[in-house]
Parts: C-alpha cells; structure tokens; sequence
C-alpha cells in the first residue's frame, strides 16, 4: 500500500525576536546609577536625535558602553599596563595613565560633575541643552581640572559612542542597525563580486548583522 506524502513546503517561521527593555530598565553591568544618568545625557548630545538620522540614544549606544567598561576594554586586558607612566607627558607620545578605562570614567565623571554644577549651576544631565555643550567643549579642551591621569577620558567617551553608534548590534549599540541603515552600509553581507568597481553608486540591499538578522 503506497503511503501518501506531503509534497507541499512548510516554511519554517523564525521565532519574533523580543524587543530589548528601556534604556530606563536596562540592567547595567557597569556604570552605577549616577554615572548611567550622565552617560545617557552625554551620548545623546555627542549624537543628538535632532538631525536627519538616528541619534546615540534611538541605537541605545550607553548600552554598547556599559558593556565594553565590564569586558576586557574596560580593564585593559590587552594592553601593557606595567608601566612606567607619566601621565603628565606629551599627549603624542600615547596613553600615559595607570588606570584602565574603567577606572578613567569612574573617577571623571564626578570631577567632571562637580564643575559642571560649581560652573553652570547643575549635574550636566540637568543643565539645558547649549550648557551641556559648552561643558563637553570645555572637557575636550581639557579645562575642567582633572588630573593628568584623567586627561583621556573625553577621548574615549567620544570614541566609544561613534564605536556604540556603528558597531555590529551584537554589542549592544546601533539598536536594528539603524546608523548603517543611514549610512548605506551592508554590514556583514557576504558577497560583493559584482560590485568592485562601482564607485558612488548606492548599495540597493539593507544591512544584514552578524547573527543574520536584516534590516
């Protein structure tokens, strides 16, 4: 007896993706409350969401920083930290401090925090808008008093929202890839053979992550 057989297809549905909780819910496995409040404020004005694309806060980019200060960036696991240092030398001759970066945004932030309030009268997640980048250019610019050892800290601030911003999401930032999304960039797509030499022409397809996931 011949035994019937399905011959249709069934494709098979990958389970919806559950969306991450609020910035405000987010469990941080680093920063503690008050340096996640300043942190959150900064990102959002080093990439604010008032332009044509997403902001530091829409890719959830504090979320990318909280983890790498926990992982081996945060502890300079794979950097000479044996010294000597001279924190006070020549910024070209590269990073002079003894701390990690970990350490670097802990101990700044309420230096950083103590001016902000003593100069423009608040805790910079409180102060308007301009305020807030008047205090990030007086950072940059090294003019807030920390200590020597503290000098990079704005630099890696700066650096690791642009990394939260464009990073794979697997990281924690640039939440469904929207800043490649703006960019045009195909992300971790894998086959480009018919595209050298096809210059300032826009790539048609979306991004696609690490994981596999397409946007």
């Amino acid at each position: 007896m011949a035994i019937a057989s399905f011959a249709g297809t069934v494709k098979a549905q990958a389970p919806e993706k559950e969306p991450p909780p609020p910035l405000d819910q987010y469990e941080r496995v680093y920063f503690n409350e008050a340096e996640w409040a300043f942190v959150m404020a900064a990102c959002d004005r080093l990439i604010p969401s008032d332009g044509n694309g997403p902001g530091a806060i829409d890719c959830r980019v504090p979320v990318f920083i909280d983890r790498q200060l926990a992982g081996d960036f945060g502890k300079a696991a794979d950097w000479y930290m044996q010294g000597p240092f001279d924190p006070a030398a020549n910024p070209t001759l590269g990073f002079q401090s003894p701390l990690t970066p970990a350490e670097i945004y802990r101990q700044a932030i309420p230096v950083f925090q103590d001016w902000c309030s003593q100069t423009h009268g608040d805790r910079f997640e409180n102060l308007e808008a301009a305020k807030q980048d008047a205090a990030l250019t007086s950072l940059q610019k090294g003019e807030v008093g920390l200590a020597p050892e503290l000098r990079d800290f704005f630099q890696f601030l700066l650096a690791n929202t642009k990394e939260g911003y464009f990073a794979d999401p697997s990281y924690g930032g640039n939440q469904d890839m929207q800043a490649w999304v703006y960019i045009g960039f195909p992300g971790a797509r894998g086959a480009f053979t018919s595209w050298p030499g096809r210059e300032n022409a826009q790539y048609p397809l979306g991004p696609v992550s690490i994981s596999g996931e397409r946007a």
